[in-house]
């Protein structure tokens, strides 16, 4: 029998892991369905930015649920519907149910923080980081491996099989009967914590009062805009990638054109672990990188890390402009490179700011973060802009103020209390006491 934490870990890979799988199955199918649809390039952005739409409120609920009700229960009742949802997307006959089956399947996006707790739950302090990395790594791969990668060669061009003609139709079908399959599974395997004990002083520390508290402080706040330019900006690249490749260069070939958007997805995911496992490690030698934040060891790794990010956008343009793909390519792999070592930061910061209200905390980070991969696909599809490569310099622009924010919280002064002190909510609440017996 594999023992606890490694098989509850195990389950949170495989639910995140066809999470994204059917999140961004329509990615790769883009061209397809379009026909289909009678969609614009401009329409594609729209479709792309819709399929994330359900998500960050979808998270902000779901974490306290999580800590509520424990992980097997929201992942069980996430899973299944959006497997039901996603069925009825492969039966659609109009755009208009198209559209909104894909919203609804999109909240396969939550399972992030429902996985992201359920991780908390069972690993110690000091490997947070790597766990949640392998988690969150192996689980981003779906994007690439699975939605890019797979989907598209076991679907290609001139499918026909038992009950569609069409690839996509075929893709959404099956996708959403593994996710009913895997919810019955997680629902009679998986255990919510280590100990009753642990589980307790989860599912008490929940109330409305307490997550205004907590989303409100500096820690939250700024991680969850951390989160915004790198993880929504993973999502965005995950779901425009395929287009750009072929609308950008003109490379119509699917499985060719989703070939080069997996190489993005594949680095952001599997190099996460190496993110957080960095974070472990900076924190348990301590040992400053960055002078700046002297003795805020993770907050250091994890500055260091959003700066690539905005220099890999900006190195993006550059690529594309020189009209060469394979360029381009690479650059987009960096660009998943940056993302992947932010994200993996993030979350070895997020349970070990908030130890037991983890779920809760990664709903807020996980949803709002999630907004930048509805807004920037919409830059990268404007129709104003001169060409389809100009959009990722604006982006890595907007996330300069992100970085300013992020040097102001992590200076040691503002670090040693940002899950004490923030902005809106009156410390003398009832919460503040609740989050600082917990620290």
């Amino acid at each position: 029998m594999i023992a606890g934490k490694w098989r509850n870990l195990l389950l949170a890979t495989a639910m995140f892991n066809l999470g994204f799988v059917i999140w961004f199955s329509f990615a790769p199918f883009t061209g397809e369905i379009a026909d289909e649809f009678g969609l614009s390039v401009a329409q594609l952005g729209i479709v792309s930015s819709a399929a994330v739409i359900a998500v960050p409120l979808g998270r902000i609920i779901i974490g306290p649920l999580t800590d509520k009700f424990g992980a097997p229960v929201t992942a069980s009742c996430t899973l299944v519907t959006v497997g039901i949802f996603s069925i009825i997307s492969a039966y659609a006959q109009t755009y208009e149910v198209f559209t909104v089956s894909r919203v609804i399947a999109s909240l396969a996006g939550i399972t992030f923080v429902i996985g992201i707790q359920h991780v908390a739950e069972w690993f110690e302090e000091e490997n947070l980081g790597l766990a949640e990395g392998v988690f969150a790594g192996v689980g981003n791969a779906g994007a690439g491996l699975g939605a890019y990668f797979t989907l598209p060669r076991i679907f290609g061009e001139g499918y026909v099989g038992p009950l569609f003609d069409a690839n996509w139709r075929a893709a959404f079908f099956y996708t959403g009967v593994l996710a009913i399959v895997l919810g019955i599974v997680y629902f009679v395997f998986g255990q919510a914590a280590k100990s009753e004990e642990k589980r307790q002083a989860t599912k008490e520390g929940v109330s409305a009062q307490q997550w205004l508290y907590i989303a409100t402080r500096h820690g939250a706040v700024v991680l969850s805009a951390a989160y915004i330019m790198t993880f929504g900006l993973e999502v965005a690249m995950n779901g425009w990638l395929g287009t750009y490749y072929r609308e950008g260069f003109g490379q119509g070939d699917i499985v060719i054109a989703a070939t080069f958007a997996a190489t993005f997805s594949i680095a952001a995911g599997l190099l996460r672990p190496l993110g957080g496992y960095i974070s472990d490690v900076v924190a348990r030698r301590e040992k400053d990188i960055l002078p700046w934040f002297e003795g805020r060891y993770r907050e250091q790794w994890t500055f260091a890390t959003l700066v690539f990010v905005v220099c890999t956008m900006f190195g993006m343009t550059a690529a594309g402009l020189t009209g060469n793909i394979y360029i381009a390519v690479v650059a987009g792999f960096f660009v998943g490179v940056g993302c992947a070592f932010s994200e993996g930061a993030i979350f070895a910061q997020v349970p070990a700011m908030f130890p037991d209200n983890s779920g809760t905390v990664a709903g807020v980070v996980g949803g709002i973060g999630t907004i930048g991969g509805s807004v920037y696909p919409l830059v990268f599809a404007a129709p104003f802009l001169p060409n389809l490569h100009t959009g990722y310099a604006i982006v890595g622009a907007t996330m300069i103020p992100i970085l300013v924010l992020s040097a102001w919280v992590f200076q040691p002064h503002i670090a040693e209390e940002a899950t004490t002190g923030g902005w809106f909510v009156d410390e003398a609440h009832t919460a503040t006491n609740t989050v600082a017996a917990d620290d």
